[in-house]
């Protein structure tokens, strides 16, 4: 059954005032387009996906393939956030703590079930503790990979 319309269906707005035609049309398009309807906000996950779920989360990434790759691309043209260098940080620090959990054996080996098991345990008080104090820790390194990273490619230009 198609979606009833609303009022805000109706309203003409200009995404890109002052602009060419084919790019208001693409920034139209662009709007419309995202899962969310808005661009901004993120989507929270409090729980694992189903296998349904996964397969429609993977079309939909299919279908914005393009858009990522471009966000990449000027993503990698700037410097990162503090925020982001936290989340890479913290990212880290959660992978240092799985391989202790697994020891020997890949994440890739094993089932979603002991996947999913691991991920719970990880978001237990305990080991959200081990892994914020070691975020901390590897922080500075993360920023100094950054900078790095940063210097390295305006030596290449």
């Amino acid at each position: 059954m198609a979606k009833k319309l609303g009022f805000k269906d109706f309203l003409n707005v200009d995404y890109a005032p002052g602009m060419p035609d084919e790019i208001k049309k693409n920034a139209k398009k662009r709007k419309v387009d995202t899962p969310t309807g808005n661009t901004n906000e993120e989507l929270a996950v409090d729980e694992a996906l189903t296998p349904t779920q996964r397969r429609a989360t993977a079309r939909i990434f299919r279908k914005f393939k393009q858009r990522r790759e471009i966000g990449k691309e000027r993503a990698k043209r700037r410097i990162a956030s503090p925020e982001k260098l936290k989340k890479r940080a913290r990212r880290q620090a959660r992978v240092v703590v799985l391989n202790k959990l697994i020891k020997d054996v890949k994440k890739s080996e094993l089932t979603y079930a002991k996947r999913q098991e691991l991920e719970k345990r990880l978001e237990t008080p305990t080991y959200k503790k081990q892994i914020d104090r070691m975020a901390v820790k590897i922080l500075p390194q993360v920023r100094r990979d950054e900078l790095k990273r940063k210097r390295g490619k305006k030596s290449d230009d």
